[in-house]
């Protein structure tokens, strides 16, 4: 059976059932004191299916409340195939694509796209990348604004910059920083790189003393056509470089300033759960829905 034939795409309750079971796997949890005790479902007539009530603080809840399905008018199973549908396609999906594939209005699909998202993003790190004789590739690449810059003009000062921080054979962490000057980028290396790491960059004069914070620093001369010497290479970072660029370029097209580090944040999401299938990715998102409810005018 695809799994996009799953009946919890299909019927609300089996989608109502599964978040349940994702998100209480030991009961239910009161969203509003955090009680997990002396918890009961609500079963009479008069009540919709899937409501509790805490003896705690009194108060009744579904599984929905403080997470961004909360009161929405969108069934549940739609929501869940959104989900799946965003965590599956390796560049995204836009939200015309969404709608017409769902059914709802563009504007409704535009709004569960960037709540999906906001799951996806912003992720509590408990870790720093790298460490004893683990490698770091570091990088920036810049993206948008086309035909903003006066006539003659030339570099990158008119577009969005995106610094990116890579353990090989581990996670990606991405950043929407307003310049990339040292005075930016150095505290984010410190705060997001172990000291003991092997730090590889290119030649920019931002990353000039880079060897003094860490293990070590390797530079790749691109001024002077190097791409590889030996174990010497930032392959890993660009290869991801290439695929957030045509998303954005390809799929998304025309992304706000004010709403870039969510796209980035998608793209690193799917790069970190790279290595699971597409349900385990949709069940990686659906964990990271709690306290993500966004207030858009929208739908």
């Amino acid at each position: 059976m695809s799994n996009i034939n799953n009946p919890i795409f299909q019927d609300v309750d089996q989608a109502r059932e599964y978040l349940e079971a994702l998100r209480w796997p030991e009961g239910p949890i009161c969203p509003h004191c955090g009680n997990i005790e002396g918890i009961y479902k609500l079963e009479g007539k008069s009540h919709r299916k899937g409501l509790y009530k805490c003896n705690e603080c009194r108060k009744q809840f579904t599984v929905t409340v403080g997470t961004l399905f909360e009161r929405s008018k969108i069934a549940l199973n739609v929501w869940l195939l959104a989900v799946y549908l965003l965590c599956s396609s390796k560049k995204g999906m836009s939200s015309h694509q969404l709608h017409r594939t769902l059914g709802v209005t563009y504007k409704t699909a535009w709004f569960m796209t960037h709540r999906i998202r906001e799951a996806m993003s912003s992720p509590i790190f408990t870790r720093k990348l790298g460490g004893k004789d683990v490698t770091v590739e570091v990088d920036e690449t810049f993206w948008g604004n086309k035909g903003k810059q006066r006539k003659g003009a030339t570099g990158y000062a008119h577009k969005e910059k995106i610094f990116s921080l890579v353990e090989r054979k581990g996670e990606i962490r991405s950043f929407h920083v307003p310049s990339v000057r040292a005075t930016t980028l150095r505290p984010i290396m410190r705060e997001q790189i172990s000291e003991e790491s092997n730090v590889i960059t290119d030649e920019m004069r931002s990353y000039q003393g880079t060897e003094k914070v860490f293990a070590s620093h390797e530079v790749v001369k691109h001024s002077l056509g190097e791409y590889v010497r030996g174990s010497i290479y930032t392959n890993t970072i660009e290869n991801f470089f290439s695929i957030l660029k045509r998303g954005l370029t390809g799929i998304y097209q025309h992304v706000g300033a004010q709403h870039l580090k969510r796209y980035i944040g998608e793209f690193d999401f799917r790069y970190n759960n790279r290595e699971i299938t597409d349900m385990e990715r949709m069940d990686n998102a659906l964990i990271g829905i709690s306290g993500k409810r966004l207030m858009y005018s929208q739908p």
